[in-house]
């Protein structure tokens, strides 16, 4: 009788990890590109407040929603591969088996003990052995659309927040450098806790988040000053 030793995985965060870095990502650019755009607009600061909250609470509902179904279509998939499998299992036994042995004997497992690994596992959870091995699903993989969908929301709050709090105590000649220096660096201090939560290069992961922030900020500056000169 062997005792199974526990321990913890980066992978077990691989669902709300995901999710969560999305959304404070998606929060600190998109309102800070925003704030900036109206900025560069010459709109009126009762203006860049309507339109920071405005995208706040947009964006957050978005994010939402969008979590929620893409999830749920993952996982409505995942249940009509399961569907199909347990119907196999009731009426294809012995193919199955073969094909759950195969499986293993790919791997490097000789095939006679491929065969014995295959009738034991489906004696003891059939579903599960072919979910697993054939589909490649698993409790750490498995769609959990409720989760992504509140991580991501709430994230993207928090994430949008940040700027636009920014942008309410900053001076108005000092608004758009202001907004993008320290979103940069709200940046690179997520993309540092992603990577650091889930064991990749921290300096990898800072950089990479915060030169496409930074080019989105641009661009949307960009547009604004523009859009502000011809109207």
């Amino acid at each position: 009788m062997y005792v199974q030793h526990r321990e913890g995985h980066r992978t077990d965060r691989i669902g709300w990890l995901r999710a969560a870095v999305l959304g404070a990502n998606d929060g600190i650019v998109s309102t800070a590109s925003l704030v900036v755009g109206v900025a560069a607009a010459h709109s009126t600061s009762s203006d860049l407040l309507v339109a920071g909250v405005a995208g706040l609470v947009a964006g957050a509902m978005s994010m939402a929603a969008g979590e929620y179904v893409s999830v749920s279509s993952q996982s409505d998939t995942e249940k009509a591969d399961l569907d199909r499998e347990r119907k196999e299992l009731a009426t294809e036994d012995e193919s199955e088996r073969n094909e759950l042995a195969a499986i293993y004997a790919s791997r490097g497992v000789e095939p006679s003990l491929a065969r014995q690994v295959a009738d034991q596992l489906m004696a003891h959870d059939a579903l599960a052995a072919h979910a697993r091995d054939e589909l490649g699903i698993s409790d750490l993989t498995t769609a959990k659309p409720v989760q992504a969908a509140f991580a991501s929301a709430g994230t993207f709050a928090i994430g949008a927040a940040m700027p636009l709090v920014v942008a309410l105590v900053t001076p108005r000649t000092a608004l758009i450098p202001v907004v993008i220096a320290t979103s940069i660096l709200f940046l690179a201090l997520l993309g540092g806790f992603g990577a650091y939560a889930g064991g990749a290069p921290v300096m990898k992961a800072a950089f990479r988040v915060t030169f496409w922030g930074a080019l989105a900020m641009a661009l949307t500056a960009g547009v604004g000053a523009l859009f502000g000169a011809v109207v």
